[in-house]
Formats: C-alpha cells, sequence, structure tokens
C-alpha cells in the first residue's frame, strides 16, 4: 500500500541527490532480528521465573503472570513503536548528506539506542511516575491499577502508529505525557471530584516546559550553530546539496556520523527509560514480593536507614503541633491527593516514619521482609517520600535546616530502597527500542529528509540539527527530563533550512504544528475514554 501523501513532491533538486531508500533487507538480516527478538522474549521470562524461584516462592495461580505477560508485552510494544517513530529522526541527516547507507546507519543507530538503555540513570523513569495519581501507583496491583497501566500504554501506541503511518514526526513523550494526564483526570472525575485534582500539575509543568522550549532551542541554536559554521568554513561544498551520493569531506562526515551516534545513545538514555518506569510499576503491581523493594540493599544500608528513620522521627515530633491521627497514612494520601496541609500532617508524616524505621529494624534487612508484607511497606515508603517532597516543596512545616536535611536524608534512603531497576528490565526495554529502530524508519526519514524543507538538506544543515538535538537531549537527560527527539532534530532541521535561506515547505510544517497541538488534547482523550472502558470491563 502506498504511503499517504502529507504534502507537494519535492522540488527536482532534491530527488537528484535521494538515497536508495527502498532496498529489501537479506533473509540473514530478518533472521538475526527475529532470532535477537525471541531471545530477548526468553530472556526476560527466565529472569522473572528465576527471581521468583530466588524468594522460593510457590504459584497458587497463573493469574499475576498472565496479567504480567500482557502488560510487559504492551510496554515493550510501546518501545518498539518509540524506536522506529522517533530514532528515525537521529539517522535522517546521515542517510540524506550520504554519510552512512540507510540499513547501515538504522542498525547502527539501534546499537547504540541499546547502549543508550543500559547505561541510563533511572531519574526520567521516575520522573514520569510522579506525574501519575497517588491512589493508582498505591493499588496498582488492583483492577485500577491495570486499567491505567493498560489506558496510558495502548492510548500512546494508537497515536503513535497512526502518526507514523502520516509521516508525521510526533513526539512519542509528548504523547505519553499525554496519556498519564488522561488516566489522572479520568480517576479525578469518576470519584466525584475536580478534573485538575488527579494530576500533579506542578510535575506536568515542569514536563512541560522541557516539551515545549527543547523545539524552540532545537530550531534557534542549530540555526545559529550553521551561522557561525558559514562565518568561518568557507568551503562552499559544505552547504549545497550533494552531488549524487557523493559522501561529504571526511571531517564533515565524521562530524556527523558522531552526531548521530550521540542522538541515538542520547534517546535510549532518555526515551528508554519511560518504559521502564511503567514496566516497574507492573512489576511492583503483580509481584511486590520480587520487585516492591530493593532485595539487594546490604543489610548495614538497611540498619542506617533504620537510624535515620528514627532521628527524622524525632526531628518531626519536636515540630508537631498535635499528637499522631489514629491513621497517619490516610492524612499523608489526602495531603498528596489535595496539597491542602492541615495541623494533622506533621504528626501524621512522624508516626509513619517511625513505623517505616520499626519494621526495617525488626527485619534486618529487606531482603528479609516478607512477602506478605512487601507491598505494603512499599506503598508507607513511597507515600511518605512524595509528602516530603510536596511539603518542601510547597514550603509546608517552616523546619529549621538541621530538619529538612534529615528529611532529604531519610527521603533518600527510601527512594534507594523504592527506586531501582533491574538489569533484566533494561536489557528488555534496550532490545524492544533498538529492534524497532530497524522497522518501519522510512516513513519519517523521508519526511525529515525531504519534507521540511524546499532544498536538500546539505552537509553542514545535517552537522548542526545532529549536534543541537545531541546536546539538548543530552542535557536533559542529566537533568531528569523527558524531552522529544522528533521535536528537537526536526526543528533542527528547519531551523538550519530557514538559515541557509532555503525556505520550508509549508504544509509539512503546518502538519507537524498540528500533530504537535493535538497530540496532547487526543492523547488525554482517548487513555482518559479508555481508562473509563477498562475500569468497567475489569
Amino acid at each position: 500500500m502506498a504511503t499517504p501523501s502529507l504534502t507537494a513532491a519535492p522540488p527536482a533538486p532534491a530527488l537528484e541527490a535521494r538515497p536508495h531508500l527502498d532496498k529489501k533487507a537479506s533473509p540473514f538480516t530478518l533472521v538475526v532480528f527475529f532470532a535477537v527478538l525471541a531471545m530477548g522474549l526468553l530472556f526476560t521470562a527466565y529472569s522473572l521465573m528465576h527471581d521468583m524461584h530466588e524468594l522460593g516462592a510457590t504459584l497458587t495461580t497463573w493469574t499475576p503472570f498472565l496479567l504480567l505477560g500482557v502488560a510487559l508485552l504492551i510496554a515493550l510494544g510501546f518501545e518498539f513503536v518509540n524506536g522506529f517513530h522517533d530514532t528515525a529522526n537521529a539517522v535522517a541527516t546521515v542517510i540524506y548528506t550520504h554519510s552512512l547507507p540507510p540499513h547501515f546507519a538504522v542498525v547502527w543507530s539501534g546499537l547504540f539506542n541499546f547502549l543508550g538503555v543500559l547505561l541510563s540513570s533511572g531519574a526520567v523513569a521516575f520522573g514520569i511516575i510522579a506525574l501519575l495519581p497517588v491512589e493508582l501507583i498505591l493499588q496498582v496491583g488492583s483492577s485500577a491499577g491495570f486499567a491505567m497501566i493498560f489506558a496510558l500504554l495502548i492510548a500512546a501506541i494508537l497515536w503513535n502508529l497512526g502518526t507514523w503511518w502520516l509521516g508525521l514526526p510526533a513526539s512519542s513523550s509528548h504523547t505519553l505525557i499525554g496519556s498519564i494526564i488522561g488516566v489522572g483526570v479520568a480517576n479525578a472525575l469518576m470519584h466525584g471530584r475536580d478534573g485538575t485534582s488527579g494530576v500533579d500539575w506542578s510535575q506536568a509543568t515542569k514536563v512541560g516546559y522541557a516539551l515545549l522550549f527543547s523545539p524552540l532551542i532545537g530550531f534557534a541554536f542549530a540555526a545559529l550553530l550553521l551561522l557561525a559554521l558559514r562565518l568561518f568554513v568557507k568551503n562552499r561544498a559544505l552547504y549545497q546539496a550533494p552531488k549524487g551520493n557523493t559522501p561529504p569531506p571526511w571531517w564533515i562526515r565524521g562530524m556527523l556520523i558522531v552526531t548521530c551516534t550521540g542522538v541515538s545513545f542520547a534517546h535510549g538514555s532518555n526515551d528508554g527509560q519511560k518504559g521502564m518506569g511503567l514496566i516497574m510499576l507492573i512489576l511492583v503491581g503483580t509481584l511486590p514480593m520480587a520487585y516492591a523493594l530493593n532485595r539487594t540493599m546490604p543489610a548495614d544500608q538497611a540498619l542506617q536507614f533504620a537510624a535515620v528513620a528514627e532521628v527524622t522521627q524525632q526531628a518531626l515530633v519536636k515540630n508537631a503541633p498535635q499528637p499522631a491521627p489514629a491513621d497517619p497514612r490516610a492524612v499523608l494520601s489526602d495531603y498528596v491527593r489535595s496539597k491542602e496541609a492541615t495541623p494533622q500532617l506533621v504528626p501524621a508524616l512522624a508516626a509513619l516514619t517511625g513505623h517505616i524505621g520499626e519494621e526495617v529494624k525488626g527485619y534486618g534487612s529487606l531482603a528479609k521482609v516478607p512477602a506478605e508484607a512487601m507491598g505494603n511497606v512499599r506503598n508507607d515508603m513511597y507515600l511518605s517520600s512524595e509528602t516530603i517532597r510536596l511539603m518542601d516543596k510547597n514550603q509546608v512545616g517552616h523546619f529549621d535546616a538541621d530538619t529538612r536535611g534529615k528529611l532529604q536524608l531519610f527521603k533518600q534512603q527510601i527512594d534507594n530502597a523504592t527506586r531501582f531497576i533491574p538489569l533484566w528490565v533494561k536489557i528488555a526495554v534496550a532490545i524492544a527500542l533498538g529492534l524497532g529502530t530497524m522497522v518501519g524508519w522510512k516513513r519519517i526519514v523521508v519526511t525529515v529528509g525531504e519534507k521540511i524543507g524546499k532544498t536538500h538538506l546539505t552537509y553542514a544543515q545535517g552537522a548542526s540539527a545532529e549536534t543541537v538535538a545531541m546536546l539538548t537531549i543530552g542535557a536533559a537527560d542529566l537533568f531528569g527530563l523527558p524531552v522529544s527527539t522528533t521535536h528537537v532534530l526536526s526543528s533542527g532541521v528547519a531551523g538550519t533550512m530557514v538559515a541557509n535561506g532555503g525556505g520550508l515547505q509549508m504544509q509539512t510544517i503546518r502538519n507537524l504544528l498540528m500533530a504537535w497541538v493535538l497530540t496532547l488534547p487526543a492523547a488525554i482523550l482517548l487513555s482518559g475514554s479508555l481508562y473509563w472502558l477498562f475500569t468497567q470491563l475489569f
């Protein structure tokens, strides 16, 4: 079936230097692809069974594993679609400047996506989770929790596939954020609350600024970098379309390959974490006995955790205006949901902090926490961590510097116990994202390479756009912010087209802007509707 046409055919000069994109993959390549896919799935299944065997857990029902299998396939499917949707941007410049052959470029990009996921920090993963409604995170193993996971992932996959089919470089990050917001709004409305109360808007705003400003940064800085190159590097060939399939000069070719590699690595490091965070939620909900707490934490570190909890509780008690309430969890849950502090908040936090410390001290280490208690201990820790984060942000409590320091140290200990990603999860996501890179890349590559500007992409334009994209995405990863590879790179290409005087194909730009504007409301509506449907079905 022919690819739907969104823009007018590119000008004749662009077609003269057009790379050959229609070469079919060899049988050997297909065999390797499916072999790696099969090994990834088998490795995931083996790792799960190994972790359960290490616990000595006795299976009484296969239901959790069936739910887990479906949820994991959907989560890995999201990363697979993310791979061929987003990473095509990384290879478009090296393909259209003839720096690398198309299929080699795609495999090369997939390899560095894989490495980027493996070496990622995890900060973005848990930043994404912080957007989800706390009450659903605390009951992630319930029917509502599974409805949340299924709704947001399926909504994101559907929108990504739709925009990919139209050849639109829409943002997977943008889509996932919209899906999360949709679930939060729907959950609040279904419980008779104001829809805006279902989302941590401060965290959403922080993410929104990253998604809003990153394409502006890509456009402006790529244009400025190209102008700087024109000022200092006088080689005219760099600013002209390639002649036939002629590769660029060796040094600009090296820069293009290095920056393509960097964008691929940064994309894996940033975007791969989104899937990892959601997979950890799935694991905590289905198999809390194995994944609710970091069982690899040494026993001496657990004892230190208990000591920090004790001194933190004492500091909070000194600042508590009244005795602890009968149900401290309910007080903290209400605060995290409403962000409205009450006089009971500090004593409730003190009581739960002391309870957590006593539990960890009593068990001796996290590895010795009984399977049936894992989920509850983790929920207490997560609730305390979120409360401390919000209190610090909203300046609640008016604590002195010593108390604030103890609270932050206690939060750090909690995060070490709950925010961890097993190696096999990273490997599974890395395989899904890396293999996804090698499928379906042509549609987005053609849009970026041919349909943004009126002239063929030049060597200097490709290098400028890739360099800015690599640095922007890498910086966002350091700060734990999700940004869109698609937005940064396609806007960078547009910036270089303007700076080079080639002009833009406005029909494509309008379509890109329309996709950028519609992604958030479409994802919100789609995921919210799916969440309502799944809660009725489950």
